[in-house]
């Protein structure tokens, strides 16, 4: 497991990041905006390092779509690119503007999947996208990921369904190279106090 590699944009403070941890990923980059939620993932990243006697990994502050913040042809190999991409285009709260929102990142998380070609590819939303209107924007990205050579899915999950006591929906894409596809399944539940 210490060939596991991973790119995450849109990483915030680090929850997502402590997951990918725990599972055995070790961070190469971790892309956010917001430059306090940058500090606070910075100390959480160099913190789990130290755990495992490894380097604090690179923390790029700015746009994730700015080629002047970071480069996806740069991290080229790397088994996962991740990341919680903007809500707002989804949101039951929001307009729902999906595509025609300009902080749709989707789109552009599948194309920087395409200049790296990690191994796989995990962007989670809000439940929001799951909903039928969004059904045609949902196609399309499964149809461009499978033009790239993966096989991906979409679920919507629980985060209590999974041990963790907050009521957090999420609505995941999974994508997975070829070869890397039958391996895969998605986790049972397993609710909190099991």
């Amino acid at each position: 497991m210490a060939d596991l590699s991973v790119v995450e944009i849109c990483a915030g403070a680090g929850g997502q990041s402590l997951g990918l941890h725990l599972a055995g990923f070790r961070h190469r980059l971790a892309v956010e905006l917001d430059t306090d939620a940058a500090d606070t993932l910075r100390r959480n990243l160099t913190r789990l390092a130290k755990t495992v006697g490894e380097p604090p990994p690179e923390i790029a502050v700015g746009d994730v779509a700015d080629e002047t913040v970071w480069r996806p042809e740069e991290y080229t190999g790397v088994s996962l690119l991740a990341g919680g991409v903007p809500c707002p285009p989804f949101s039951i709260a929001g307009q729902q503007k999906g595509a025609t929102d300009e902080r749709d990142l989707f789109a552009w998380s599948v194309e920087a999947a395409g200049r790296m070609m990690p191994d796989a590819v995990l962007l989670e939303n809000v439940r929001g996208l799951s909903m039928p209107r969004f059904a045609g924007y949902r196609q399309a990205v499964l149809d461009r990921v499978a033009e790239l050579g993966y096989r991906a899915d979409w679920r919507l999950l629980e985060a209590k369904d999974y041990g963790v006591p907050q009521l957090r929906p999420r609505f995941i894409l999974v994508a997975l190279r070829e070869e890397f596809a039958p391996y895969f399944a998605w986790p049972e539940p397993t609710p909190t106090g099991q």
